[in-house]
């Protein structure tokens, strides 16, 4: 049921271009949320006196929250508007960012971070509903065509940004950024945004839970979600231990950390551009060739460490992984969307969501069977990673054998 909704602050049209460019710029905010600590890493773990481990679960933690949260943010949204849950969203964001800044107590932090991750949730989800609140045909595939370049533009950027700021301020001036990012953005919403929702769908737990019931029952939908959750943790992976890695095997500083980082943010963008130039090749075939490619150069990124291990080859040999995970979670995340065309909005958020939730144990996971050594660890993380990935997928060929995703 439809209802029309009285008392509420709608867009104007004239602001409208306006809060177009702010709902772009806010879809990367989960990347910046994640990566822009990334090169703070090794000095929050040792000004706190915790495990390296221990600061790793902030990250985790954001994950599964912000995970959670798309599962039925998507719904609240439908029932209760917009607007005021994204503006809300921003201010709660800021105020954990700067309880983050101003403690070093490890537990309060992960409380933060289980904040960040549901305000981000419904920042997010709120935004990408914007789009098809607003627009339609041509325009709105335009758009949405948009939103996996310009979300990249977070883990690219944010690293990068984060290593300067620890080295000119220290780690808590990274919270510091997304608090004032947050509430610059917050007032722009409240002058030139307002609700784009025209129609409030009543809330009804038992027709949600049915539909999402459903999808999760299809085996090649939830197989193509782990596939994604595969793809996106090896990125996660070297986010957690790459830092450590470079900072005290290596003995480089932050700024150069970020610079890796923001690297390897580009070795998943190209691998985004490989994935939607080749859309109309063989499906299966195309992700079976990147898989045996990925095992190639794990591999040889395992004899390599023999004779070599250095920057360089660290980076040379994450850059190519890293575009093939790219090019995975390009063609699953249409391929997983594809499946429910009818359900858009949920089967988006439940990707997302279970993605999400995946990433954050699987990578915690990982990091604590393989720790932020050196090199050789994390080739055998990828290895572990990518070997999966080559299981799933034939059981997703297996399940769906006359499956063809269309354009």
């Amino acid at each position: 049921m439809l209802t029309k909704a009285t008392n509420v602050k709608y867009i104007k049209e004239e602001n409208q271009r306006i809060s177009t460019l702010l709902a772009f710029a806010l879809i990367p905010l989960s990347g910046f949320a994640t990566d822009i600590y990334i090169p703070s890493l090794p000095t929050m773990a040792g000004e706190m006196q915790v495990s390296s481990v221990q600061v790793q679960l902030t990250l985790s933690i954001f994950l599964i929250s912000y995970g959670i949260s798309q599962l039925f943010i998507g719904s609240i949204l439908d029932s209760f508007g917009r607007y005021k849950i994204g503006l809300i969203s921003l201010v709660i964001f800021a105020v954990a960012s700067i309880i983050i800044a101003i403690t070093h107590n490890i537990y309060l932090i992960y409380l933060m971070r289980v904040i960040h991750g549901l305000t981000v949730g419904a920042i997010v989800v709120a935004k990408r509903a914007y789009f098809v609140d607003l627009f339609s045909g041509d325009k709105l595939k335009h758009y949405l065509s948009l939103f996996s370049i310009i979300w990249s533009t977070g883990p690219i950027i944010a690293p990068f940004i984060g290593g300067y700021l620890q080295t000119a301020f220290g780690w808590e001036s990274n919270f510091y950024f997304l608090a004032g990012f947050a509430l610059i953005f917050a007032v722009l919403e409240f002058i030139y945004s307002g609700e784009t929702l025209k129609n409030f769908s009543n809330f009804q737990l038992k027709t949600i839970l049915n539909v999402y019931l459903n999808m999760i029952k299809t085996a090649s939908f939830t197989l193509g979600i782990v596939m994604l959750g595969l793809a996106y943790c090896m990125v996660m992976v070297y986010n957690m231990t790459g830092p450590f890695i470079i900072e005290h095997e290596l003995h480089f500083s932050p700024v150069i950390a970020g610079y890796s980082s923001l690297i390897l943010g580009f070795a998943w963008m190209v691998g985004g551009f490989i994935g939607k130039a080749t859309i109309n090749k063989p499906f299966f075939k195309r992700l079976l060739i990147n898989s045996l490619l990925q095992v190639v150069f794990v591999i040889l990124m395992i004899i390599s460490i023999n004779f070599i291990s250095n920057i360089w080859s660290l980076i040379f040999f994450a850059f190519i992984i890293h575009i093939g995970a790219g090019f995975t979670f390009n063609n699953y995340f249409t391929y997983c969307l594809s499946k429910f065309p009818n359900n858009a909005g949920i089967a988006g958020g439940l990707t997302g969501g279970i993605t999400y939730v995946i990433v954050s144990f699987l990578s915690y996971g990982i990091v604590n069977l393989f720790p932020a050594k050196d090199e050789r660890n994390l080739s055998f993380s990828y290895i572990v990673m990518i070997m999966l990935s080559v299981l799933v997928m034939f059981l997703i060929m297996k399940t769906r054998k006359k499956d063809e995703v269309g354009a």
